[in-house]
């Protein structure tokens, strides 16, 4: 609680309430006079206003979901802060910027002396008043930016300065709230700057780390491309899928024309037809940035060479030695040879040949918070596909945290959570904590622990958490008070483990495809996956090709400098890669002749599916191995519809055991967008809400429009190796039987071994 100075003899009740009295009158006088007086300038110039805006200049809105990571700003006690940072393209110079905030408040709070404060770095950009109101409703309003206040990096805070009564007040009451929804935006006004044409500033202005909406990139292919000319836009789209990261990429695929506006990648051989553009003379390998011939203010990137070849060392060139280019054009005269690379190495994934500081994960920063309800600390992961947790105490996690010591505050703790779900919940007011730190010369403010996380808590996209939860010591009214000196860090040396875990999946299982991209990602080049394009493909095909890639480079982030494309009749040749295989309609030739092999649903124009039984879940319970859980379909549903239709269907190669197939199709073009775009909204900041909807799973999903239904969930091969001692305990689990007969043949075994070592004894003994 605030606290107030008290006269040592309380005066009476009367003259007690006369300052109160005295306030209150002075308080509604005030208000009073703020009524009636023009607002006080602002203590910043706002942004400039629409008719003032050059014929270039563009308006863009970003939630503040994007930007904060949260699904809303919450404001707490009596100056409860909340914000988020944001930072302008380089490319781009800011005209004017406002924020629209859409906000509910406490209706306990005393409009004269509440309000919400918006700053910026650091300083005051504007207020909202909270008018007394029935309910908690929503509310907007709009507060303009001030440009000249805005950095390279900015912050953005909101702040509740509130009060519920005019006495000694609980500065954590629960009346003290607000609560800014995460579909407010901040709205930009920009205008294009003309950038000069030098390869340094790759990636920029393609791909730009400020900006936080999703990539939309154009690739060029020129007519017909061919197989190498799609591997090198497949190198690269997976190189800029790497870098956009958590914002997710688009790229269209065009053939000879160019977008109307806006930057582009331009993959062109000698005697290419592009309108608008005249290539350089072509000597090699090479790299250019050039104007857009219809926008003054759009880039194109131009990756060059006299053959396939050669165009595939200039992609190679741009994806791993980028920041070796400069100026306007780059001839490529040493040729990049990328290491190989070993299984589940991707950059991206936690390492597991050792273990992993945290401090290696996240900036140190990012590991503390402050206040007395401090917002969790995150630890995003992402991990080896696969990783096989069968009798295992789980993934060891050699935790270290510090925290401000409460005086009187027992029941402070540190929660540790996975996936959502508590692992494990730490007193950090525990008498014996407090002897053990002691004795081992450790602070009493500081603690250490191993926890064993369950590795079904951690998928792909994992994420762990932890909270502070501090409780607040109240000695009574009017004789508390509260310094917001409370600080709380999760050391960086703190670390997590998985090199004791083997990796062996259960496979077919979209849900790895989905997430990581696997089993293409075992390999971050994609060096053992092949991609196999319809026959006639069209624009739509190469565009599901590119933004497959891309996120598979998001998920690695590591560019597909090994992947093969080809077409249904090199499909044999390739049996010992797994392979992707693309269809729109009926035009790929593979799904024809893999008819009986390929779940019905995948690429069948006359929507014929099969279903998973009652019974899927209930084998489970017979084995662990889902190849002996096999069963035939439950049912098979036939009907005709119209609307576009996407599939996903993976299976165990039928040119390979051990390799696998996964099918991304559609009843049409827009069919199979529908299918790439459920790939790429499969949630990728890790520890998003799962929500409502279903996720891509097992080894058949329908996409039709937003609804994603997995129809058919039945594994029956592995991918990954087991130790020969886990391999052998894995046999027996898989097979009751088999080790039943090895205990009884054993036995007797045995048994005889010792009838026949007592039998020769006694005739020893029956002789002498």
């Amino acid at each position: 609680m605030i606290s107030r100075p008290d006269a040592p003899a309380r005066p009476p009740r009367r003259l007690r309430l006369l300052p109160v009295l005295v306030s209150t009158l002075l308080a509604l006088g005030a208000g009073g006079a703020a009524a009636q007086t023009p607002p006080a300038q602002a203590p910043m110039t706002p942004s400039v206003q629409g008719e003032a805006l050059p014929q270039d200049a563009i308006t863009y809105r970003i939630p503040l979901s994007r930007l904060s990571g949260q699904q809303a700003l919450a404001l707490r006690g009596v100056s409860g802060l909340n914000g988020l940072g944001f930072s302008p393209r380089r490319d781009q110079s800011v005209l004017g910027a406002r924020v629209h905030l859409d906000y509910a408040y406490s209706p306990a709070l005393l409009p004269d002396l509440s309000h919400l404060k918006i700053l910026l770095n650091g300083e005051v950009a504007g207020s909202i008043a909270l008018p007394r109101q029935a309910s908690a409703q929503a509310v907007e309003a709009t507060v303009e930016l001030p440009v000249q206040a805005l950095q390279d990096y900015n912050r953005l805070d909101v702040q509740l300065i509130g009060h519920y009564t005019l006495g000694c007040e609980d500065p954590l009451h629960s009346s003290l709230w607000a609560t800014v929804a995460g579909r407010s935006t901040l709205e930009l006004t920009v205008v294009p700057v003309e950038l000069p044409n030098d390869l340094a500033l790759l990636p920029a202005p393609f791909f730009d780390s400020h900006d936080v909406r999703r990539l939309e990139l154009p690739f060029v292919l020129g007519s017909r491309p061919d197989a190498a000319r799609l591997e090198s836009a497949g190198m690269v789209a997976s190189w800029f899928g790497a870098l956009a990261g958590y914002r997710g990429a688009h790229f269209a695929g065009l053939e000879q024309s160019l977008p109307a506006k806006g930057n582009a990648v331009v993959f062109a051989l000698p005697g290419d037809s592009i309108a608008g553009v005249t290539l350089p003379p072509i000597k090699g390998p090479a790299l250019a940035m050039v104007n857009h011939p219809q926008d003054r203010y759009g880039k194109l990137l131009l990756v060059m060479g006299r053959d396939a070849k050669e165009l595939k060392q200039a992609a190679m060139a741009l994806t791993l030695g980028r920041e070796a280019l400069s100026g306007p054009l780059a001839d490529i005269t040493q040729i990049v040879t990328p290491q190989p690379r070993q299984p589940f190495d991707a950059p991206n994934w936690l390492r597991s040949d050792r273990a992993v500081r945290f401090g290696e994960l996240v900036p140190a920063r990012e590991l503390n918070v402050a206040g007395h309800e401090p917002p969790p600390i995150r630890l995003n992961l992402r991990m080896p596909p696969g990783l096989f947790g069968w009798h295992s105490d789980g993934v060891p996690v050699d935790l270290t945290y510090r925290y401000t010591p409460r005086p009187g505050a027992q029941q402070s703790v540190l929660e540790m959570s996975a996936g959502g779900q508590l692992v494990r919940s730490f007193s950090l007011d525990d008498p014996r904590d407090r002897m053990f730190t002691s004795l081992r010369g450790v602070p009493a403010a500081q603690g250490s622990a191993r926890v064993m996380v369950p590795t079904y808590l951690l998928p792909p996209l994992a994420d762990l958490q932890f909270q502070y939860r501090y409780e607040y010591a109240k000695l009574g009214e009017c004789q508390n008070s509260i310094v917001d000196n409370a600080f709380s860090a999760i050391d960086p040396a703190s670390t997590i483990d998985i090199s004791g875990l083997p990796k062996y999946a259960a496979m077919p299982d979209l849900s790895l495809f989905a997430e990581a991209g696997f089993p293409f990602t075992r390999m971050a080049d994609l060096s053992q996956t092949a991609v196999i394009m319809p026959d006639d493909a069209g624009t739509a095909d190469m565009t599901a090709y590119l933004n497959l890639l891309g996120v598979m480079g998001q998920s690695t982030g590591y560019p597909a400098t090994g992947v093969v494309v080809a077409q249904a009749a090199q499909a044999a040749s390739l049996a010992d890669k797994d392979l992707l295989v693309l269809a729109s309609g009926d035009n790929q030739p593979l799904l024809k002749t893999w008819r009986d092999v390929v779940p019905d649903g995948a690429g069948d124009k006359a929507r014929k599916f099969s279903l998973s039984g009652w019974f899927s879940g209930v084998a489970a319970w017979v084995s662990p191995d889902p190849r002996e859980r096999q069963r035939p379909a439950a049912a098979t549903l036939a009907y005709a519809g119209s609307g576009a239709l996407g599939t996903l269907a993976g299976l165990e190669s039928p040119l390979k055991s051990g390799r696998s197939v996964v099918v991304v199709s559609g009843s049409d073009n827009q069919g199979l967008a529908a299918a790439v775009a459920a790939v790429q909204a499969n949630p990728v900041e890790v520890g998003a809400a799962a929500g409502s909807q279903e996720r891509i799973a097992g080894n058949l999903t329908l996409i039709q429009g937003e609804q994603v239904r997995s129809v058919l969930d039945e594994q029956s091969y592995y991918v990954g190796s087991l130790p020969a001692w886990l391999n052998l305990q894995w046999f027996f689990a898989r097979h009751p039987l088999i080790l039943v007969g090895a205990l009884l043949l054993s036995a007797l075994v045995i048994a005889v071994l010792l009838y026949l070592s007592l039998r020769a004894r006694a005739q020893r003994r029956l002789g002498s």
